[in-house]
């Protein structure tokens, strides 16, 4: 019988998993400062082990960079959302297919309760739920529509838009049927292609 090694997560509040969300270059000043102050503090014997302490900050900024690389910086981020929230619904959808379509996938309107755009690519199908993304609220109901309708037209996941945060309720259903959230962040990352202003 094979041995199964116990898993590990870290936590999010983790001072790691806290940098790794943060910007890639504060984890490689932190780095520069801890070994700096352990190479002045530790004897001069160890001042070389001193040094290399800041090494796992250097790795986190490593990783950090990795995963943030061709990100936008918030304020292009910000400048996008503001460009998108002063768009017209049909203007929106436009942008949203036209988004959707330089990032490879097949875009069909559909006219489903709940459902805007079905989007194809690599044989796998989801539909896009986009009317209520800039609604101040987004409680349980829209969400279970988009369910349904990913029910009726056969699609293996369905796609939220929203620009504010939705309940707990709706979330927690999101998660339980295959629906993915799009927040603000991510639906501006989507939408850069579209409508980045210049």
């Amino acid at each position: 019988m094979p041995v199964q090694l116990p898993s590990f997560k870290m936590s999010d509040k983790s001072l790691f998993a806290v940098l790794l969300r943060s910007p890639w270059w504060i984890s490689f000043a932190l780095a520069v400062a801890v070994g700096a102050a352990c190479f002045k503090l530790f004897p001069d014997r160890f001042a070389v082990v001193g040094a290399l302490s800041g090494l796992p900050f250097a790795v986190i900024g490593g990783i950090a960079m990795w995963k943030q690389r061709g990100t936008p910086n918030p304020a292009r981020i910000d400048a996008i959302l503001q460009k998108l929230s002063s768009l017209s619904a049909r203007d929106f959808a436009s942008a949203l297919e036209t988004a959707y379509a330089k990032d490879g996938y097949t875009v069909t309107k559909v006219t489903a309760n709940g459902a805007d755009l079905s989007i194809t690519k690599a044989g796998r199908t989801a539909l896009v739920n986009s009317k209520r993304w800039k609604a101040a609220t987004h409680g349980i109901d829209p969400v279970r529509e988009l369910s349904a309708a990913m029910e009726a037209l056969d699609a293996t996941q369905g796609i939220y838009l929203a620009l504010n945060p939705l309940s707990e309720t709706a979330q927690h259903f999101a998660s339980k049927n295959s629906i993915r959230i799009v927040p603000r962040t991510q639906l501006a990352l989507l939408m850069q292609s579209a409508v980045a202003p210049k």
